[in-house]
């Protein structure tokens, strides 16, 4: 069994964790002691990281409904059948009829470019940032 020390991408802490990585697979996650964040500690989402690496249910590409059945996709088509969606929803009802919900597992950098995206690109204030997950 070997470690390799990573980022936790639960929450925009950056605490350190060591992945155990066991012939090939990711099969545990400790705290790093000497991290300055964590500090040797992991909240129960840290300590239980590893767990959806390897799980059927995991999303792996995008999905786009079509006849009420979610098809696999390639991220081009995925992404510019999200701009024409946004861009119809604010052509249409306006800039403020659009929203968008950011996440505590992107970095502080993520979320400084999505509202800058959000007001200066669609036009909107209507940007919220959810860190309870």
């Amino acid at each position: 069994m070997r470690d390799v020390m990573t980022i936790c991408n639960y929450c925009g802490c950056g605490c350190g964790v060591y992945l155990k990585v066991e012939q090939g697979r990711i099969v545990g996650s400790t705290p790093s002691g000497n991290h300055p964040i964590s500090r040797g500690n992991l909240c129960s989402k840290g300590w239980h990281l590893h767990e959806f690496i390897h799980s059927k249910n995991r999303l792996t590409k995008p999905l786009l409904r079509r006849n009420d059945t979610l098809c696999p996709v390639s991220w081009d088509e995925a992404l510019e059948v999200t701009a024409q969606s946004l861009r119809k929803a604010r052509d249409r009802h306006g800039a403020d009829a659009v929203g968008v919900l950011s996440s505590a597992k992107c970095t502080n950098e993520e979320n400084y470019l999505l509202q800058k995206l959000t007001r200066a690109g669609l036009g909107t204030n209507n940007i919220d940032h959810c860190a309870r997950l």
